[in-house]
């Protein structure tokens, strides 16, 4: 897949039929989206031909690489063995096997592991069992979430609702009456003169004070990502993650992480709310890279602790009436039980722990360009954000910007996922150094070609 890239954009117009997320359908016009065919590794190829380094890593998901035949080896077979079953009433061992597997992997004590479709799915089974539990134990009125701008947790009403990037919830209905946004903990955005430590005292202050304003008896949960992803790579200050837990913990509030990202391995850890955070939550919620985005699945893990909970204060069953048709689909399973097999044979683990300082030597080295104004790295996550005049900002305008590096990026051979106005990063762990090197420098050009333009 080495061919030269150019004229990225030819012929690459898709079909109106398929209606993409995002799109605007005010104009009617088709989408001028690049068609791929192929892909390898960190690669994949347009329908021209023309390779491109996968810089958003699928949609953060891609995390052992393109290709690799060790998994379209065990979907096929599963596929041949058992196509599917009804989570309702029966079940396949290599579902059993993968729950038994992930629970030996997970933090603490959460070791219940409840199937879903994708991330989505995932946070919104996690928000309704907090609101079951509650009702279980008597608390009904207890069903208060608290969330952040700039979060985002899925695309359904309810996870939408939670989710807190204020751009994408224009004309769109939301849960209002449960849901509670609080300001977000970019230390970027801090006010002038305000250190990283005040501001962080600041933001964990914004939730105590929320829980006191609506009252601790009312608060079921607080929902956070470890590092706020699809919000630009937001990277809270040092001690927040583990402050806001302490005090979910003193009032009685469910601490829910939302890993859907930045689990198996981005951060260079199957988990990282406890082994880079200091976190072990009461719920977490995985997708993207627990099959590497080969086949759709999402799962919930829950703490014993709130399993026995229930168990105590029942007085006769208590179903958790929640569940999807494809609950633990046994070709979704297989494709799991064989990305955690590369994991393992390959150490990808280890190579991100090691090859993360140089992703973030590369990015950082984009901070002599004058319309850079932020640069955020974590693991193989980052965000270069831009803007063209930070005295007089301007959203809509630095928007436009990133879309126009996006579009630059395209022709000269990276795929960027513009991110408001940061170009966001997330490739395949496989990633090498020499890879590293030239991803940073097709960035550096498309923003220089922006900047010109």
């Amino acid at each position: 897949m080495d061919t030269p890239v150019q004229d990225l954009r030819s012929n690459a117009k898709t079909r109106s039929h398929f209606l993409h997320p995002w799109q605007d359908v005010a104009t009617g016009e088709v989408g001028d989206y690049t068609q791929l065919q192929r892909s390898s590794g960190i690669h994949v190829q347009d329908s021209d031909g023309n390779t491109l380094i996968d810089g958003p890593g699928g949609m953060w998901c891609v995390n052992v690489g393109h290709g690799r035949e060790e998994i379209i080896e065990a979907v096929t077979r599963q596929m041949r063995e058992l196509t599917y079953f009804s989570p309702w009433s029966v079940t396949a061992p290599i579902t059993e096997q993968l729950a038994e597997r992930l629970a030996a992997l997970t933090p603490g004590d959460l070791n219940q592991v409840f199937f879903t479709t994708g991330g989505s799915t995932a946070v919104d089974s996690a928000i309704r069992f907090v609101w079951f539990y509650n009702n279980c134990l008597g608390r009904p009125e207890k069903k208060q979430v608290i969330a952040r701008v700039n979060a985002y947790h899925g695309s359904t009403y309810l996870t939408g609702s939670l989710s807190g990037k204020l751009r994408e919830k224009a004309n769109m209905d939301m849960v209002e009456d449960r849901i509670h946004l609080l300001p977000c903990p970019k230390p970027k955005d801090r006010p002038a003169g305000m250190t990283v430590e005040d501001f962080c005292d600041a933001k964990v202050a914004d939730l105590e004070q929320k829980i006191l304003d609506l009252g601790a008896d009312k608060v079921a949960a607080f929902i956070a990502e470890p590092i706020m992803a699809s919000g630009g790579v937001i990277i809270p200050p040092d001690g927040y993650y583990k402050r806001c837990h302490a005090i979910c913990q003193k009032y009685d509030v469910l601490f829910i992480a939302d890993e859907v990202v930045t689990s198996f391995g981005r951060l260079g850890h199957y988990f990282a709310c406890k082994d880079v955070f200091g976190v072990v939550p009461d719920l977490l919620t995985t997708a993207k890279g627990l099959t590497s985005g080969y086949v759709p699945m999402g799962a919930l893990f829950i703490s014993d602790r709130l399993m026995a909970d229930i168990a105590r204060h029942a007085t006769g069953a208590r179903p958790f009436y929640s569940g999807f048709t494809y609950s633990g689909h046994p070709v979704a399973a297989a494709a799991a039980m064989a990305n955690l097999d590369i994991f393992e044979k390959d150490n990808l683990l280890d190579h991100v722990r090691t090859i993360a300082p140089h992703f973030e030597a590369a990015l950082r080295g984009l901070s002599d360009l004058k319309v850079v104004t932020d640069i955020r790295v974590k693991g193989l996550m980052a965000g270069v954000e831009c803007e063209l005049d930070p005295t007089h900002p301007d959203e809509d305008r630095d928007v436009g910007f990133a879309l126009k590096v996006d579009r630059h990026c395209h022709d000269l051979g990276l795929l960027v996922r513009p991110t408001y106005n940061a170009c966001v990063m997330s490739p395949a762990l496989t990633i090498t150094k020499t890879q590293i090197d030239d991803l940073a420098a097709k960035l550096r050009a498309g923003i220089q070609r922006a900047m010109a333009e």
